[in-house]
């Protein structure tokens, strides 16, 4: 049976394997003792995602007159609040772009949220401005079924968040998680009289929006 010699020059790198060897081991379960320690903290905290509620959608413009034009000129203000429900976990909006929507298609520019950390159980409200860009064009349909809709005296404009946020336990922040949200809101028009009452053609008023409510939230 042939025996290692470890002996002289040959002993020296012996050695510095196993110095070596045994610094790999260490580092590796250092490693995972980290990543351990993480996923224990992780399911202990569990963090909830933050709960978001519509609170008023002003529209001072929303105009589409099929057949002649399809093109919508819209101009709106949302308010949306966001709590974070979490009690020892924080988040960070890194970037969160709101928008409207009406029948899943896009009718105003995405307008940036300001980046903001939340901490425990905190609560912001932003209030942007929503323009279509100068002017929007509907697919025929769409834009038949909206003066529809207003004929009818009832809008259903959905307001959407799209971003990205993370979360922070004490010192420790998180890699980006993907954020969306869908507000629905109910207008009424012309307080439900439609194109049909007195007060036609927009103005104060002439939207309104019905009732505050939570969105749905994914995370």
């Amino acid at each position: 049976m042939a025996v290692k010699d470890c002996g002289g020059h040959k002993g020296c790198e012996c050695e510095r394997e196993r110095l070596y060897r045994k610094c790999c081991a260490a580092l590796l379960a250092f490693i995972l003792l980290v990543l351990f320690v993480i996923l224990i903290v992780w399911l202990v905290l569990r963090p909830h995602k933050p709960k978001l509620y519509l609170q008023d959608l002003s529209v001072l413009c929303l105009n589409v007159t099929p057949p002649a034009s399809t093109y919508l000129f819209t101009t709106m203000q949302a308010t949306v609040a966001a709590r974070n429900v979490n009690d020892k976990v924080g988040i960070y909006y890194d970037k969160v772009d709101l928008y409207a929507q009406y029948k899943n298609m896009a009718i105003t520019v995405p307008t940036q949220l300001p980046v903001e950390y939340q901490g425990h159980n905190d609560q912001s409200v932003w209030s942007p401005y929503l323009h279509s860009m100068d002017s929007v064009q509907l697919p025929p349909e769409l834009a038949v079924a909206l003066a529809q809709d207003e004929t009818a005296g009832y809008v259903l404009i959905d307001i959407r968040l799209d971003g990205q946020i993370r979360w922070k336990v004490g010192s420790w922040i998180s890699g980006h998680y993907h954020l969306r949200v869908n507000c629905p809101a109910l207008l009424t028009v012309n307080e439900g009289k439609g194109s049909y009452g007195a007060n036609t053609g927009g103005g104060n008023g002439y939207f309104r929006f019905q009732q505050a409510a939570a969105c749905a939230v994914d995370v």
